[in-house]
């Protein structure tokens, strides 16, 4: 299970100037904002982009100045594997440390969507154990043992909200690492990647 909500685009417009400021073309560029305020990039504008990001990385600089943020909700198993894209990436994360006993269990805190009927029975039974522990650490904060039977037992599928901030440099290396990934999760999200603002011409480049 992967939610990927309340993303936002930012920043083009600078990055594709600052694309031309090694030849001083500034004068050819073609983009512009919409009556909404939209940035959008101009046929030539986009065109100089394409060729700057098949060129190379020494040349398509200018992707990692467009910068995205976004809300991603998904299992501990999906963010470890996030967590190699390191370099130009931050994240804020909801802390299991400080807040896993703020709610009660259920079994929708956690990514179930392939679990067949014995793996759901499982995972119900462990989802009892750790809201009784939960309870127990309610009444009494001094009771370390059961906040570390939560922590300790807390399965990977367990559901985490990140708020991200990526570029698209990033989500190139993400979208030609990940696209044929045996995680679901990974397809959503190089599903999500092809749909931001000229994804087919500056992070699909190879397609």
């Amino acid at each position: 299970m992967i939610q990927i909500e309340r993303f936002s685009v930012m920043n083009m417009d600078n990055a594709i100037r600052g694309a031309r400021n090694p030849m001083n073309s500034w004068d050819k560029s073609d983009s512009y904002y919409d009556e909404t305020g939209k940035f959008v990039m101009g046929p030539v504008d986009l065109d100089f982009g394409r060729r700057l990001a098949t060129a190379g990385s020494d040349h398509r600089k200018f992707l990692r100045q467009i910068f995205v943020s976004v809300d991603i909700t998904a299992p501990l198993y999906w963010w470890k594997e996030f967590d190699t894209y390191k370099v130009g990436t931050v994240a804020n994360s909801c802390s299991t440390m400080h807040k896993i006993h703020a709610k009660p269990f259920e079994r929708d805190d956690f990514s179930h969507d392939r679990l067949d009927a014995g793996g759901l029975a499982a995972l119900d039974a462990l989802v009892v154990y750790l809201e009784s522990e939960r309870q127990k650490f309610v009444a009494d904060k001094t009771n370390k043992t059961a906040w570390h039977n939560m922590i300790q037992l807390l399965p990977s599928s367990f559901n985490q909200m990140r708020t991200v901030t990526l570029n698209y440099e990033n989500l190139m290396n993400i979208y030609y690492a990940r696209r044929t990934h045996k995680l679901a999760e990974w397809h959503t999200l190089c599903d999500w990647i092809l749909s931001l603002p000229y994804a087919a011409e500056l992070i699909c480049i190879k397609e």
